[in-house]
């Protein structure tokens, strides 16, 4: 029996550009008319996505992959799936090989739904009749029937989302790769999701699937691996690795909240948060954090230059993985139109935190409203939310009840027939 992926000191260089004087498109302008003799200096900058990384997954494996955003997963997979390819080292995938890494990855917008799934078959080297005796188990599983004959160019997200997901799973591949299938879609689509992949487990299919979801990953994969700065950095029973990652997190929480000397963080780096505090409403910082209570989510940042209508973002992630909710400054309306350069800090308040009692993980960022990021910072500090007594009735509420409280209250309007029972 052969093994289907065997990699052996895999690495991915990437060179990065950029001008070293001119950051912003109205500087170049300016700078062209007052010098235009004199060309600017480009930076080389390499970033090493993956080094020397070496594992093998054997025949009917599905195996987790972790890490935080900018690790270097999706990199792997991407390279796995050939569409770049390797610095230094070596792959070897034997088998038809299938993968779902973005949405839509692989469809072409102008072609229709149901051509794509014959174009995205024939690629995997099937036969028509092959394809067309899966086609109405992969239309029925999308939930597209209506528009399989539209362009997918007029598909919502979700739609390209499930069609990709169908198609990449039911072409009979030897070998799947799934990238963060669960990020996009609503609850029903995921559970569908998560039965399908394990009904590729069950029948001896090789899956490597990436994904924040620890409770998804725990479920599905027997194996994990934990990939930190573009290295393994542990690989084994999915539970133990897991384990270990979350840790890592909570390690966070010991180390206070300076935010500073975070290496491991995305961004170009003209904006950095610094510092986060909790704040109690009555303006005092404190570390109990309590479900039910008004809190105050203090960010300190240092701008290296000014920013132009920046977005503050923070994400709440469950023990597990689990996003639970997002707040940011586009969604909430705060404009602001132009930040310092210097030290700042801006204040997230939060009216009723209707969070169950456990440990969460915070994930900060800040943007522009284009594409410039410049910082993010995933789950740099862990928030203990302490029991609370939010009906007054000296009963609590605890994990066991959910990961949210929505309140309300309960009416009774008697027995079988209500009237009578207020007679």
């Amino acid at each position: 029996m052969s093994t289907p992926i065997v990699v052996n000191n895999l690495s991915k260089e990437y060179r990065l550009g950029r001008l070293e004087h001119e950051t912003m498109l109205r500087e170049v302008i300016v700078n062209m008319f007052k010098h235009p003799l004199r060309r600017a200096k480009r930076k080389k900058e390499t970033i090493w996505a993956l080094k020397n990384v070496s594992f093998r997954v054997e025949e009917g494996e599905v195996v987790g992959i972790i890490g935080r955003n900018g690790a270097g997963k999706s990199t792997l997979l991407k390279l796995l799936s050939r569409i770049t390819y390797p610095t230094e080292g070596q792959i070897k995938v034997r088998g038809k090989v299938s993968s779902l890494l973005e949405v839509g990855t692989g469809f072409h917008e102008e072609l229709t739904g149901r051509e794509n799934v014959y174009l995205n078959g024939s690629i995997l080297g099937m036969k028509k009749k092959e394809i067309q005796a899966k086609l109405d188990q992969i239309i029925a599983f999308a939930g597209v029937e209506r528009f399989v004959d539209t362009p997918v160019k007029r598909y919502s997200t979700g739609m390209t989302l499930r069609l990709a997901f169908a198609v990449a799973a039911h072409l009979d591949p030897d070998v799947l790769f799934v990238d963060e299938v669960l990020a996009v879609g609503d609850a029903e689509f995921q559970k569908k999701c998560l039965k399908t992949m394990d009904d590729l487990r069950t029948s001896g299919r090789t899956v490597l699937f990436v994904s924040h979801n620890m409770s998804a990953i725990e479920n599905l994969c027997p194996r994990a691996i934990w990939i930190e700065g573009g290295e393994i950095r542990e690989d084994g029973e999915a539970k133990d690795v897991i384990r270990a990652y979350l840790s890592m997190f909570a390690d966070a929480q010991r180390t206070g909240h300076d935010l500073s000397a975070i290496q491991s963080r995305g961004g170009n780096g003209e904006v950095r948060y610094t510092g986060i505090e909790f704040i109690d409403p009555e303006g005092r910082a404190t570390n109990l954090v309590r479900s039910g209570d008004e809190l105050n989510v203090r960010l300190h940042f240092d701008a290296r230059e000014e920013i132009r209508q920046p977005h503050f973002g923070v994400m709440v992630y469950s023990d597990m993985g689990s996003l639970v909710t997002t707040f940011s400054t586009w969604a909430t309306g705060l404009d602001v139109p132009m930040l310092p350069r210097g030290k700042g800090r801006i204040d997230l308040r939060i009216d009723s935190l209707n969070l169950m009692p456990a440990r969460y993980y915070l994930t900060l960022w800040l943007s522009s409203m284009g594409a410039t990021k410049y910082d993010h910072l995933d789950h740099c500090v862990a928030m203990d939310v302490e029991t609370s007594d939010p009906y007054g009735t000296g009963k609590g509420m605890g994990r066991r009840f959910g990961l949210i409280y929505v309140t309300g209250g309960w009416t009774y309007g008697g027995g079988a027939e209500g009237s009578r029972g207020n007679q």
